[in-house]
């Protein structure tokens, strides 16, 4: 039996020039490359300069930064010296995408390995490039483990590039000296992602988003700029976890500051879980010997049922189109880093499987220069990613959705609803036409209105969280529900007689709004799609003396928490930021609460009788002199002058 060598002496027989190392590599094998910013560029370089004497030379890998020229050597014209196989193209619009879609080999991410390991697609050589070995002589992956680490252990031959920047990662990341067959020691810089533009439409994305994020959630990402705008708006949260396929310097940042904790993931707390990292040198100090992280490879980080055993879970994603049934198509878009097929459907599912989990997908509403938007009838250019069956949240920067469990019909007005206003009309006929919308609705000028999303807040109110915010064209049956349970006397308040119908085109001006002349805040209970509105705040506006009449309805539960208050408050802002002049309320004399309701107002109120009816005035311009009239003392006026009993 032959005697084991010294890891250190078997370091110096394996050193060797790159070179010397890829001779070994035969026509017609098939050759790994590590991925994206840990590809060994040097190793890289040189396979380059020696392909001319290689022919049909299979190159396998997840994403190259493409800093060296084999695709192009591969594209030129009868090339028989490389095919490439990719499982991501990388940051490229559809024309690249399309110039090489021959070379995209779709998979998720977590079944990768597998194909490695069970010899499906064995491997013959595998070019990697990993740390200085340490006392014991492991050798750190560094930034990208992924599919990398799986590559070393069944490939024939490892030729493992050492780079002194490399670092030190922790988790399931090391290879040892042993375990590899020849060591080239080159230091080159490793590659790195610039700072992208911001772009304001991502930002206000982000806003949509951050709501949806509740203290404690583990979150995924990938990295685009949506994303990023997202981490970087979830500041003020608590307790955040990270099990995600890639880091960024937007994570780092997050951890910095104590944001990401890592405490209440529910599995592998405390530690900061990712394959790999693309972002700046200084993510890359970060990561080195950092105790608080560790990297594992994609058959661990994205295997869903480890993904959905984590508290909470939440995936942040980019699509590029979504079709008006919810398929969704997500290839490389300009800016964004990683999307594809790879990971997206490995964290959708994973996330379904997870307690409290969402999924959460984004896109901004048009490409091309808003010439072209992003919902559209079919995805007749872009292939399925997505299943419609799989897809929860979506969001642009016109307001977020929630698609799970809906018919086909409110998918189709949802996505309408958060479409570019140009492009909502034609969206909405071409419902119609495929059948998808009922043949009775029709389109309104006030489905081009876009969400305020600054009246949207959050309220704790006897240990509930109440959302107030301006109503959707999504809120339909929501609002159906709320009348439907009121009781007679609160129906017969708020609509003057006995009403047992609150069909669609009965209460759609309620929904159907513009939010400037017509504009309805709910407050709402539950989550996003599947809320219990237990509120209704309207007002009209009649342009001819521009003032707005307001209406207001609470569910007796919820009646006597202050939530009518609010909704008047925020109704005020409303007119004001349209430029209404004041508001008016016609109620009975027999609607205390209405009345003294209006008479908290902060402005001087005027009361009118007509007939059997109270007519309630006030102007924004004339504040009221006596900041502490509850309107107790007018309520008892106006039912007397009525000549009312108490």
């Amino acid at each position: 039996m032959k005697k084991a060598t010294y890891w250190a002496d078997s370091y110096i027989d394996k050193r060797c020039s790159a070179q010397e190392a890829l001779k070994h590599i035969r026509p017609g094998q098939r050759v790994f490359i590590g991925s994206s910013c840990a590809e060994p560029l040097h190793l890289v370089k040189e396979l380059s300069a020696i392909s001319a004497r290689l022919t049909d030379l299979e190159i396998v890998r997840l994403l190259s930064i493409e800093n060296g020229p084999l695709t192009l050597i591969a594209n030129e014209p009868h090339s028989q010296q490389f095919n490439i196989r990719s499982f991501y193209l990388g940051s490229c619009g559809p024309n690249i995408i399309k110039k090489n879609q021959r070379f995209i080999t779709p998979a998720n991410l977590s079944q990768i390995p597998y194909l490695f390991k069970s010899g499906l697609m064995p491997l013959n050589t595998a070019l990697i490039q990993a740390s200085p070995p340490d006392d014991f002589g492991w050798m750190s992956l560094g930034i990208s483990v992924d599919i990398n680490l799986s590559a070393c252990e069944t490939a024939d031959i490892v030729i493992c590039q050492i780079n002194p920047q490399m670092p030190r990662v922790l988790g399931r990341s090391f290879i040892h000296v042993n375990d590899v067959d020849y060591i080239v020691e080159h230091e080159d810089p490793l590659l790195t992602i610039q700072p992208r533009p911001e772009h304001e439409s991502n930002n206000i994305i982000a806003k949509h988003i951050s709501r949806l994020i509740e203290d404690g959630s583990t979150i995924q990402t990938s990295l685009s700029l949506t994303t990023e705008a997202v981490m970087l708006a979830l500041s003020n949260k608590n307790d955040i976890g990270i099990h995600s396929q890639y880091l960024s310097d937007a994570i780092m940042h997050l951890f910095s500051i104590r944001v990401i904790t890592n405490k209440k993931k529910g599995f592998n707390n405390g530690k900061l879980v990712a394959s790999a990292a693309v972002g700046s040198r200084l993510l890359y100090d970060f990561l080195d010997d950092n105790p608080s992280i560790e990297f594992y490879p994609s058959d661990y980080t994205n295997n869903p049922g480890i993904i959905g055993r984590h508290n909470k879970m939440v995936t942040l994603n980019t699509a590029m189109a979504i079709d008006l049934t919810g398929q969704v198509a997500a290839d490389a878009l300009p800016f964004n880093n990683y999307t594809g097929i790879n990971g997206l459907l490995d964290f959708t599912r994973g996330a379904a499987m997870s307690e409290g989990g969402k999924s959460i997908l984004m896109m901004t509403a048009t490409m091309d220069n808003g010439q072209k938007s992003r919902i559209v009838p079919r995805l007749a250019e872009h292939s399925v990613v997505v299943p419609r069956g799989d897809v929860q949240f979506v969001a642009t920067e016109y307001g977020v959705v929630n698609l799970f469990g809906k018919t086909l019909q409110e998918r189709v007005l949802a996505l309408v609803s958060i479409a570019h206003p140009d492009f909502r009309d034609e969206l909405f006929a071409a419902g119609k036409e495929m059948g998808l919308i009922d043949s009775d609705r029709k389109f309104k000028e006030a489905i081009k209105g876009v969400y305020p999303l600054k009246y949207e807040e959050t309220i704790v109110i006897k240990d509930i969280p109440i959302t107030f915010r301006a109503a959707k064209p999504t809120d339909e049956r929501f609002i159906q529900e709320h009348y439907y349970t009121m009781n007679r006397g609160d129906i017969v308040s708020r609509f003057f007689h006995e009403k047992k119908s609150f069909a669609y085109d009965q209460i759609e001006t309620t929904y159907e709004i513009d939010y400037i002349n017509d504009l309805t805040i709910v407050a709402t209970i539950g989550e996003l799609g599947f809320e219990k509105i237990i509120a209704v705040g309207e007002y009209f506006r009649n342009t001819i003396i521009n003032m707005a009449e307001v209406a207001y309805s609470v569910s007796k539960e919820y009646q006597g928490m202050g939530i009518a208050n609010v909704l008047q408050k925020k109704l005020n802002q409303g007119a004001i930021d349209n430029g209404i002049k004041g508001l008016i309320a016609y109620t009975s004399p027999h609607n205390k609460g209405m009345i003294r309701l209006f008479h908290k107002q902060p402005y001087k109120i005027t009361t009118e009788k007509n007939d059997d009816m109270l007519i309630l005035t006030c102007l924004f311009n004339e504040p009221k002199e006596d900041g502490n009239d509850d309107g107790g003392k007018a309520l008892g006026e106006a039912i007397l002058s009525m000549g009312a009993g108490t």
